[in-house]
Order: structure tokens, then C-alpha cells, then sequence
């Protein structure tokens, strides 16, 4: 059976992350974008980060322009942009596509796992959520509306 140790994604350092090493953390995995009105959730994203981490909890974001263009800048315009306005610490990932041909892998295996509304297997915008259990089984997908404070309880459940 396929988990998230199964996909190595790659950070907007661009070094190799294998995911094989967040086995045993509850990680939410989220496509974000720079300028789209669901931007201010980074900041309810850090607060989990912050509230959580200490007991083997992470976010991953994963900048995406596929959806209106809202994610224009290269990696380190995005993280200075996220830093700035956010105060995000946690890891963001290199921009990918989450749709068509050329999707992460990972996001591949995501959608199928947990499909979205009427069972959709693609993303529909930007701030998509896939929380992850210890295990590296997906547990639950949230969608853009989905605010992170909403989250919460299924973090703590996880944890």
C-alpha cells in the first residue's frame, strides 16, 4: 500500500526531500498561492504549525500558479513574500502543478485518496488541505473554505 513515504518532492531550495523521513509526524499538505483571496489562511497555517510542531506536527506548502495565475513569483520571491506578510517558518516546497500531465506524483496520490465533492479527483483552487496521519496515510481532504482553525481538532485527534 502506497503512503507518503513513498514520494520525494522537492523544496524551493531545490534539494530532494524524501518523505520517507516525515513517517511518524501528522503533516498537512497544502497548495498555496500568493494572490488568491484565500491567502490570509498562511497565517492560520503558521499557527498550527506553531501550536502543533512540538508534538510531531508539520505543514507543507506547495506554492501552485495552475489556478488564476495567483502564484507568479519563483521560490524565493514566494518565501520572502510568506516570511514578510506571514511570518511562515514552516516548509515550502518547489512550485508544482497539481492538475493535468504534468502533476506531482505525490498530488497524484493524494487525489485519489481522498477524492473531493461528488468524488472529484482534481483540485478545484488553491488552499486545498490533505491532512496526513502518522502512519502516511491520508486521513482527511479539506477544501479551500476550509479554514485551518477548522482543522484543528482532527490535528489534535491525529497527535
Amino acid at each position: 500500500m502506497t503512503t507518503i513515504a513513498d514520494f520525494t518532492v522537492t523544496t524551493n531550495k531545490g534539494e530532494a526531500l524524501d518523505l520517507a523521513g516525515k513517517l511518524g509526524t501528522v503533516l498537512l499538505v497544502v497548495n498555496t498561492a500568493s494572490k488568491c483571496g484565500f491567502t490570509p489562511q498562511y497565517d492560520g497555517l503558521e499557527k498550527l504549525y506553531q501550536d502543533y510542531k512540538d508534538r510531531g506536527f508539520e505543514v507543507l506548502g506547495f506554492p501552485c500558479n495552475q489556478f488564476g495565475a495567483q502564484e507568479p513569483g519563483n521560490a524565493e520571491e514566494i518565501a520572502q513574500f510568506c516570511k514578510i506578510n506571514f511570518g511562515v517558518t514552516f516548509p515550502l516546497m518547489a512550485k508544482i502543478d497539481v492538475n493535468g500531465a504534468n502533476a506531482s506524483p505525490l498530488y497524484g496520490w493524494l487525489k485519489t485518496e481522498a477524492k473531493g465533492l461528488m468524488g472529484s479527483t482534481s483540485i478545484k483552487w488553491n488552499f486545498t488541505k490533505f491532512l496526513i496521519g502518522r502512519d502516511g496515510k491520508v486521513a482527511r481532504r479539506y477544501g479551500p473554505t476550509d479554514t485551518p482553525a477548522a482543522i484543528a481538532k482532527d490535528i489534535e485527534a491525529l497527535l
